[in-house]
């Protein structure tokens, strides 16, 4: 037993309370440490930033706080963190959130000069005290910055913790974060900061309230230089590229962001403020072709505006992706407001024109109503109070709905829309992607293909664009139309397409599209450009233009296989133009941005879901028996199912061909049994004006019994029902109606008769002028043969349009 154990002083064994006190203690400590650190550090608003696709800065705001202050970007570059770590904390790779060691040299330092020269905050204490917006110096806020920053290295990786300070470190006046300043003191990206440049922007956050671009100059420099030498010092630069880097100047005043899609930035913020979502994106882009885009709008509309012609935008796209490759939502001109440029027009509804009836070309001959070259009635129509009238005004009598197409011609347009139907169109459209079709089908009605919508700029070449691009996986798809072809346009980089919401098939087929570019390849171009066929280099575009009612808007989409290009011209207040017209406004620009794109080589024929059809070649129309002309070619699927050749029937001559007869007066055996191509008589009077080798039917043999069997007289002007209002001459009198008919015998006289009393009589040229009271009132039209027709229609007091 060793004598002094009874000297020895043994320590109080603790009670159970005091253990649980001290874990208590001890795990409300751990939890506070634990949830000392916000989830999120840094709340302060940043700019809203877009990029190319390259990455290249595209456009900018500034923070809703007023500050240039761009998203956290956790990419820093290597010159930044060797300048920020030199001059800010050169061991900030090896402490744990608090460097014991810089602490005491700055202790110390500090002792000798009786006073605050040097700190010994780490870069992890400078994010926290960043964080916390809290800028007073002492010894608890010290403390606390040093728990703090202990803390953040255990959630965050040292490049995590170098990203955020670069993202939200102060670089002078409302300049915050590295990736501003790069831009507004040297007017590009950080990662392409010289030394020189990176070493002048990492010694400002050290005291960014003096040392300032514009001012200090010198404080500034001696500063920079002074880092440059510690950087070769530790090896992280040579001598050379040191000496270099101190030649180099300071920046001057900030410098403005670039503003090269304003636009899309706007359209951008709009979205983002709905979904809340980051305020920097990278966008599909291709920032070259945006700024060339951007001048070719502006060039051309400089010569637009001495029209009172204020405003133009461009889209381009991909086809295979649907990436938007330049947005040029309007001209640049920020200082003028009467111009209206910061409205967006591509995101803006307008009507069309004449831009829709390509579609509808595509879904009839999808749907099997009509081949691509059946003739359609080109003659003065009015539906109800409805009557549309071609932009030159003149008529065709009938042409091949392919050429009503490529001469964009409004009344076979309107003659078609009624056989598809009005309903279904506005159904196809809105399965196509125009989603701007607010109201109900009955309110739009026939009027839906001459312009009577509205359409964005947007959609209509996502429509264009989704119609190409099923038409390229025409082979791939085996003929089968997939759903996911037809979708939206895209901006944002990597973003998925959104999944459709439309239960029904897409009501065209590849092969009834392919026709349609065959068509819009043949519409005429404007210009040189009218020349092109002449040339193996041209390219192949299939186009379309509109022209909105009253010379409001001009349009102009042009696609290939490879891309989309919509071009829309006018004024965003909706003020009309004369000459405002889509192939003399928006064409030219549409050809000019055409010239930026690759030549690529056309669309593939289909090599499924088509037939081999016997085609009348007069009438373009599926061949019936009389049909004497025939053709099979390849055609749509559905053109099975398309309407016999209404036009040609087998008519009875005589011996010598000159005159028709019945048996009632030649033996059969003497006739010639030969097939006719005829059109109603109001056609053929149009139709054989432009058509010198069309035949009209021959006369019956003198004293043979009459026995036609179709129309020989038919009222042209006015049409069944209309209402007709004739306005007032200069010299203040009610001016006359021009009535019109047609009759299919040369030299028949018709006598004409308002409301059963005699008006007058004509021969050859069936045309005659009344003044009508106002009110109903009935034409009726008499032959030489007796034939009669007869037409109501009501003269109107007041114009109701």
């Amino acid at each position: 037993m060793n004598p002094f154990n009874k000297y020895i002083i043994r320590p109080l064994k603790p009670t159970g309370n005091r253990n649980k006190i001290i874990l208590s203690l001890l795990v409300i400590l751990l939890l506070w440490f634990y949830f000392s650190l916000p989830k999120r550090l840094f709340n302060a608003p940043t700019s809203y930033v877009i990029e190319d696709a390259e990455g290249n800065l595209l456009n900018a705001t500034i923070a809703a706080d007023g500050q240039w202050r761009f998203p956290y970007n956790k990419n820093v570059p290597q010159k930044f963190i060797d300048c920020i770590t030199t001059f800010e904390d050169k061991r900030f790779f090896k402490h744990p959130g608090i460097d014991p060691v810089a602490i005491c040299r700055a202790a110390i330092k500090n002792v000798k000069n009786n006073g605050v020269v040097q700190g010994g905050s780490t870069l992890s204490m400078q994010v926290i005290r960043m964080a916390n917006d809290d800028e007073k110096r002492s010894i608890w806020n010290k403390i606390k910055e040093s728990i703090l920053a202990v803390r953040l290295e255990l959630s965050y990786s040292k490049k995590e913790i170098l990203a955020l300070y670069a993202s939200n470190a102060p670089f002078g006046s409302n300049v915050v974060g590295l990736d501003a300043a790069a831009w507004r003191y040297y007017g590009r990206s950080a990662d392409k900061l010289s030394w020189g440049e990176m070493a002048t922007l990492a010694v400002l956050p050290n005291a960014p309230a003096l040392v300032h671009p514009g001012k200090n100059r010198e404080v500034l420099l001696k500063k920079r230089n002074a880092l440059l030498d510690a950087l070769q010092t530790a090896g992280k630069m040579d001598a050379g590229s040191c000496a270099l880097a101190k030649l180099e100047n300071l920046p001057g005043a900030p410098l403005p962001l670039p503003q090269y899609a304003p636009h899309l930035l706007q359209r951008f913020i709009k979205e983002n403020k709905s979904s809340n979502g980051t305020t920097k994106i990278q966008t599909t882009l291709d920032g070259n072709l945006q700024k060339t885009v951007a001048a070719i709008v502006q060039q051309h509309q400089s010569v637009l505006k001495g029209n009172g012609i204020n405003n133009a935008c461009a889209l381009v796209l991909d086809v295979e992706t649907g990436n938007t490759l330049a947005y040029v939502g309007n001209i640049s001109d920020p200082l003028n407001k009467e111009m209206e440029s910061d409205v967006d027009v591509i995101a803006a509804p307008r009507s069309p024109g004449s831009a829709l009836k390509p579609i509808l070309y595509a879904a009839m001959l999808s749907d099997g109503g009509m081949l691509p070259n059946a003739i359609v009635p080109d003659i003065p129509t009015q539906i109800g109070s409805y009557a549309p009238q071609n932009f030159d005004l003149s008529y065709d009598g009938a042409v091949p709905a392919a050429k009503a197409l490529a001469r964009s011609l409004n009344i076979p347009a309107v003659k078609i829309l009624q056989q598809y139907k009005y309903q279904r169109f506005y159904e196809t459209l809105q399965r196509c992607g125009i989603s701007t079709l607010n109201r109900s089908a009955d309110t739009y009605g026939l009027s839906l293909i001459l312009g009577g919508c509205e359409v964005t700029p947007w959609d209509l070449a996502g429509v264009y664009a989704s119609m190409a691009r099923s038409l390229n996986h025409e082979n791939k798809n085996q003929g089968k139309m997939d759903e996911k072809d037809f979708h939206s346009p895209k901006y944002i980089k990597g973003k998925n397409i959104p999944a459709s919401n439309y239960s029904t098939p897409i009501p065209l087929d590849a092969t009834a599209i392919y026709f349609t570019f065959q068509a819009m390849q043949e519409v005429m171009r404007p210009g040189e450009e009218g020349l092109w066929q002449q040339f193996t280099s041209s390219q192949k575009i299939a186009w379309k233009t509109g022209t909105s009612f009253g010379f409001r808007d001009g349009w102009a989409v042009g696609v290939t296989p490879k891309n989309v290009v919509a071009v829309w011209v006018g004024n965003t207040d909706g003020e009309g133009r004369p000459g405002l017209i889509g192939v003399h406004t928006a064409a030219p620009i549409l050809f000019d941005i055409f010239r930026l794109l690759k030549n690529v080589s056309w669309f593939e024929k289909p090599k499924y879901n088509y037939s081999y059809i016997p085609v009348c070649r007069k009438s373009g129309f599926r061949a019936n028996t009389d049909c004497d002309d025939v053709d099979t070619l390849f055609m749509p699927v559905n053109g099975v199912k398309s309407p016999l050749c209404p036009y040609h029937k087998m008519i009875h001559l005589d011996a010598t061909g000159t005159y028709r007869v019945t048996e009632q007066c030649e033996s059969p055996s003497s006739m010639q049994h030969k097939s006719w191509f005829i059109l109603s008589p109001a056609m053929e009077y149009y139709y054989k004006q432009k058509n010198a080798d069309y035949l009209p039917l021959p006369p019956f043999k003198p004293g043979c019994e009459f026995a036609e069997t179709g129309k020989v007289m038919e009222i042209i002007y006015p049409q069944a029902d209309a209402k007709i209002y004739v306005p007032l001459e200069v010299n203040g009198e009610r001016g006359k109606t021009i009535f019109t008919a047609a009759h299919r015998k040369n030299g028949a006289k018709i006598f004409w008769s308002l409301d059963d009393n005699y008006v007058g009589t004509t021969q050859n040229f069936h045309q005659i002028a009344l003044n009508p009271s106002p009110g109903v009132h009935i034409l009726t039209l008499v032959d030489e043969s007796g034939v009669s027709v007869s037409r109501q229609f009501e003269i109107l007091e007041k114009d109701h349009q």
